[in-house]
């Protein structure tokens, strides 16, 4: 009998595999056909391509920068055609309708009211088109057979001063499809301590926040994200590497930053394409994925800006099991994690990992186990 090598599931099991995706921006997920048709109906003309698919390899190779400045420049052109409520809902729709397809049973998405009220929408307009998206998208993924639940996050730019204005909306929507607040932009220069005003209010009225922090920023961002303002999570989180040492016979020390995120279960939006194109990783090889993973930190897979990187859930998923060898038992541990630090209520969030989450998975490896019996099976006939 020949030794039998198990390969890692394949890009139709990861595809199929439930997915939770935390860290999701709605502006930086745009199909690009999409952004080409809004700009023809609102008169838009700044696009640097109108070609659809040429767009989307614009955006793709803008954002391959390394600078997280630039990566940011991207938006002014998908935010540019965002600006009125039609716009919105399709966009909000879309978003869900294509996470869904690929496989994400729940996700968290997040965007800034503040920044499409260039056409005279209200915040509340904005707020308001956008769950109606996110609802035709769920019900349009149902009668395409997947299951989604989606929540929105509404995010302040941290370079303005509408923080604790964003904080009451989402406060005001929170039983009505905005699970929790976030802050977002360059964190150079800004740090969150600037909006604790947001934070302290959002923490009274018993609300959920996370922050992007550990981006393109080191320690001390995520020290204040934590410390100062009290956040549920971090966005990105990924400089929390440099308070771990890692010794040439393989033993590590962790900082006393690193232990308190990992003994708090601090979770980790961690999203591994959009850090490379950042220069926040070298490669996915090199990325801190891997050795927060085994660790055992709380961290999640995410996509970040699905345009921009070109990717989705299952493109990350692929990466990460082509590179660290990782297995659906190590896919679903990342996706527990998510959806233990989602913002929805304890109980639900339990129903979604007993429910959905575990039985998908466990149809997965049973698949997985009689392909690799009849493999095996099959060379020892050979054999015989």
């Amino acid at each position: 009998m020949t030794s039998q090598t198990f390969a890692g599931p394949g890009a139709e099991q990861i595809r199929r595999a439930p997915k939770v995706l935390l860290h999701d921006h709605l502006d930086g997920g745009l199909r690009p056909g999409t952004v080409a048709e809004l700009a023809r109906e609102t008169g838009y003309t700044g696009l640097p391509e109108t070609d659809a698919d040429k767009l989307g390899l614009w955006f793709r190779e803008a954002a391959d920068s390394g600078s997280l400045e630039r990566y940011l420049e991207t938006f002014a052109h998908t935010c540019a055609v965002m600006q009125t409520k039609d716009a919105l809902r399709r966009v909000a729709a879309e978003c869900a309708e294509d996470l869904a397809e690929d496989g994400v049973v729940y996700a968290e998405v997040r965007y800034a009211p503040e920044q499409h009220l260039e056409q005279g929408l209200s915040l509340e307009e904005v707020v308001e088109a956008v769950n109606e998206g996110f609802r035709e998208g769920e019900r349009i993924a149902r009668e395409n057979g997947h299951r989604i639940r989606v929540g929105a996050l509404l995010t302040a730019m941290r370079h303005a001063a509408r923080a604790l204005e964003i904080a009451e909306l989402a406060n005001r929507y929170r039983d009505s499809g905005v699970v929790g607040f976030d802050i977002a932009g360059a964190e150079a220069g800004y740090p969150p301590t600037r909006h604790l005003d947001a934070f302290e209010y959002l923490k009274r009225e018993n609300n959920h926040f996370t922050i992007h922090a550990g981006e393109a920023f080191g320690l001390p961002s995520i020290w204040q994200a934590l410390q100062w303002c009290g956040a549920d999570r971090l966005g990105h989180g990924v400089r929390i590497i440099d308070d771990i040492e890692v010794a040439e016979d393989g033993t590590v020390r962790l900082g006393r930053l690193a232990s308190y995120v990992r003994d708090k279960r601090i979770p980790l939006e961690l999203c591994p394409t959009s850090n490379l194109q950042t220069g926040a990783a070298d490669s996915y090889a090199a990325h801190p994925i891997g050795l927060l993973r085994k660790l055992h930190f709380r961290a999640t897979v995410n996509t970040d800006n699905r345009l921009m990187s070109g990717t989705s859930m299952s493109r990350e998923f692929e990466h990460l099991v082509g590179t660290f060898g990782y297995t659906l038992d190590d896919m679903q541990w990342f996706t527990v994690n998510a959806m233990k630090s989602a913002f929805i209520p304890f109980d639900e969030r339990l129903a979604m990992i007993n429910d959905v989450i575990k039985p998908g998975y466990a149809e997965l490896k049973s698949e997985w186990l009689f392909r690799q019996t009849a493999v095996t099976r099959g060379s020892d006939l050979e054999e015989g």
